[in-house]
């Protein structure tokens, strides 16, 4: 989700996540994802219309696609989704979990805005 702070994220004490530019923010358009590719690390970055920002794993873990950008953004029972267009199953954009297959997951990823440009935490 979201953030506006400038310090270091950290998981556990001494992990300092890297902070990577993936575009500015009115490129986001609500409800759209774009995909971003870091290194090997592929990531799709969602807007909601209430101006939230996700990234998740953009690898369909069912087909091994990178299409998880070109998903349908939604909601379940409040919590924010996006169905991926292989196989329809519908991914968490809170925490990369498939709401649809349990044990089956994508990695999310801390989302921050920095002097307008949408920053992704990578490790």
């Amino acid at each position: 989700m979201t953030t506006t702070d400038e310090r270091p994220v950290t998981d556990d004490p001494g992990t300092a996540l890297r902070w990577e530019t993936a575009c500015r923010l009115e490129r986001l358009q609500p409800e759209r994802g774009v995909a971003a590719l870091f290194g090997d690390q592929q990531v799709a970055i969602f807007r909601t219309h209430a101006g939230e920002l996700y990234a998740i794993g953009n690898i369909d873990p069912k087909s091994g696609a990178a299409v998880l950008s070109r998903g349908i953004v939604g909601d379940r029972g409040g919590e924010p989704t996006v169905a991926s267009p292989v196989y329809k199953e519908s991914f968490s954009l809170v925490d990369g979990r498939c709401l649809d297959a349990p044990g089956v997951s994508v990695p999310a990823y801390p989302v921050r805005v920095h002097d307008g440009r949408v920053q992704i935490g990578l490790r």
